[in-house]
This record gives structure tokens, C-alpha cells and sequence, in this order.
């Protein structure tokens, strides 16, 4: 296949699953990576012209309540499943592929790119999410792992050191390699993230921008995550969109203001980023495909994922 080759070097997709609903509020995207294979992904990437090679899955994990870890629920098991996709996207970059990574819920990220860091090909991260992942344990009721993220690759105050030294000395990532991108936090008033992103200094591309001109948005991402290093990985959680437009997100937004991004925008932006000599991979987390009110749901999502990475051409 003929193209530009990405800064991982890669000459193809190297696809592993993490059925891990650990750090979630809620089970059922343990599911995911077994629905959107049973959707159609790898073989829809192929008849667009790509190669794949599916690596398997991590070990499975799901969801419990962890009474003796109240606002850090199952931050062990969370813990192990980063460590076991760190190794396997190590190994991805090893066979000089480019990793698509199937979660799963937000804190697979973490592993991914730990990964990237273990393979000493260090990344920044595209945070494409309807909230940018910030709280720190004790900062959110209900103590879902998956909702500190962000926070532990950034090693913030109040971050527990289990997720922080996954991979080396913290923090695995610094504010000026992190975009954030498609939130829909409110713009007025208090907000928690909000206020973190602004403390840190964070580039963040708000989904009400996205609505005024989603080309132009993603190109803007698109700048100051090439800036940030020599190659970056996008995280696209399924909540970033409205819900009313794809209803499989674990913990969907509300279908009120400020409203999440349309299927249209999310694939304009992706092929955006996809396209970039420097995009490395992709991250897909927080499906849940008990939510999904029929089996075509899960068909839109892989034909939505598939067409956002159209742009990617790996030179064979």
C-alpha cells in the first residue's frame, strides 16, 4: 500500500482488545472490544484498504464494588490491566504496526501510552472525550477510576502512585503534551475540570467550537498537538458525542446544552488527525453496548470509526 508512513514508523494496524470495565462506574464495557469485533471492525478496515493484525485481548476485567477503596474503586485491578496494555502496545510497536486499541473504559489510556513510553517512543495525547478525565480520587462521589485518567498521566497533586509510576518516573505525561478536545464543560460558572484545564495551562478545543466549523477546529488541535511531539495518539471516547446521535456511551451525556459533537463532526475531525504524518494510533473506550437499542448501533459505530480513519495510508 502506497502513503505517507506515520511517526510510529508502522506499516499497519496492530489491534488489541481491553475488556476492562475496572475503573468505570458502571460494568458492561468489558463487552466492547468482543461487540465491535462482532460489529465488523477488522474486517471494514480491510476492505477500506488497510492492514490488520489483531493481537488479541489483555486479560478481562469487570467492574465491582470496592468497598476498602471508596474513591478509588478496584485502583488495583485498574492498575494491572494498564500494565498488561502497556506491554501489548510495546509489542505492537515492536512489529512496526501502528496500535488501534479497543476498550474498554478511559484509563486504558493510561496503558497505551505508558506503552509508548516503555517502547522509548514517547507520545503526546489528543484527549477527544466529553470531559477530560481531571478528578483525583476523593474529587468525584462515586470514585470511578475512569474519570481520573488524565489526571494520573499528569501525575496531579492527590494522584494515587499505583497509576502515576506505571511506567517510569511521574508523570508520564506534562501539561504541554496533552490537547484536550470536544468537551462539553460548561463555560460559565464553576466547574471543576474546567478550572484544572485552565490551571494547567492545558490546550483545549471545546466542542462548542467544533460546532461552528469542525474542519477548522481539528485543524487547530491538529497544530498544537504536532507542536507537542515528535508524534501523538489520539483517546476518542464514545461520550463525546451526543447521545441522541450514538446512544453507547457507559455514562452518557445529557441531551441538553451544551450538546456533544455529531457523527459528522467526529469523523471530520478524526480523518483531521488521522491524516497527520504524525498521528501513532488510536484509543476507543467507554462503549457500552448494553445501551445499544439495536445490533446496527454497534454497525454505526465501527462504520463511524472506520471512516474517521480513512485518512491513514501505510506504506506496504
Amino acid at each position: 500500500m502506497s502513503g505517507a508512513r506515520g511517526a510510529s514508523g508502522a506499516r499497519g494496524w496492530g489491534v488489541v482488545g481491553v475488556p476492562s470495565s475496572a475503573g468505570g462506574h458502571t460494568p458492561g464495557m468489558d463487552l466492547a472490544p468482543a461487540a465491535i469485533r462482532a460489529a465488523g471492525l477488522i474486517r471494514r478496515l480491510e476492505e477500506h484498504g488497510h492492514a490488520v493484525r489483531d493481537f488479541g485481548d489483555v486479560r478481562a476485567s469487570r467492574r465491582r464494588p470496592d468497598p476498602d477503596n471508596l474513591d478509588r474503586q478496584n485502583i488495583g485491578e485498574v492498575r494491572r490491566v494498564a500494565a498488561e496494555t502497556a506491554a501489548a502496545v510495546a509489542e505492537v510497536l515492536t512489529a512496526g504496526l501502528t496500535p488501534l486499541v479497543v476498550g474498554g473504559d478511559c484509563t486504558v489510556t493510561l496503558g497505551v501510552v505508558a506503552g509508548f513510553r516503555r517502547a522509548d517512543r514517547p507520545t503526546a495525547l489528543l484527549y477527544m472525550d466529553g470531559g477530560p478525565d481531571l478528578y483525583t480520587p476523593g474529587a468525584i462521589a462515586y470514585g470511578n477510576v475512569d474519570a481520573m485518567g488524565l489526571a494520573h498521566l499528569l501525575a496531579l497533586p492527590g494522584s494515587d502512585p499505583l497509576l502515576t509510576t506505571l511506567e517510569g518516573t511521574p508523570p508520564i505525561l506534562r501539561p504541554d503534551e496533552v490537547v484536550l478536545y470536544g468537551d462539553a464543560l460548561p463555560e460559565k460558572g464553576d466547574d471543576f475540570e474546567r478550572t484544572v484545564a485552565e490551571q494547567l495551562g492545558l490546550v483545549r478545543v471545546p466542542a462548542a467550537r467544533i460546532h461552528d466549523d469542525a474542519e477548522h477546529a481539528a485543524r487547530t488541535a491538529l497544530r498544537a498537538v504536532e507542536l507537542a511531539g515528535e508524534r501523538f495518539v489520539v483517546h476518542f471516547d464514545v461520550d463525546v458525542l451526543g447521545h441522541l446521535h450514538l446512544p453507547l456511551a457507559n455514562m452518557p451525556n445529557p441531551d441538553s446544552e451544551p450538546w456533544g459533537l455529531t457523527i459528522e463532526e467526529v469523523v471530520t475531525s478524526l480523518r483531521v488527525f488521522s491524516g497527520s504524518d504524525r498521528f501513532a494510533g488510536v484509543v476507543l473506550t467507554e462503549v457500552n453496548p448494553g445501551n445499544a437499542p439495536d445490533l446496527s448501533t454497534m454497525a454505526d459505530y465501527v462504520e463511524l470509526v472506520v471512516s474517521g480513519l480513512d485518512a491513514v495510508r501505510f506504506r506496504a
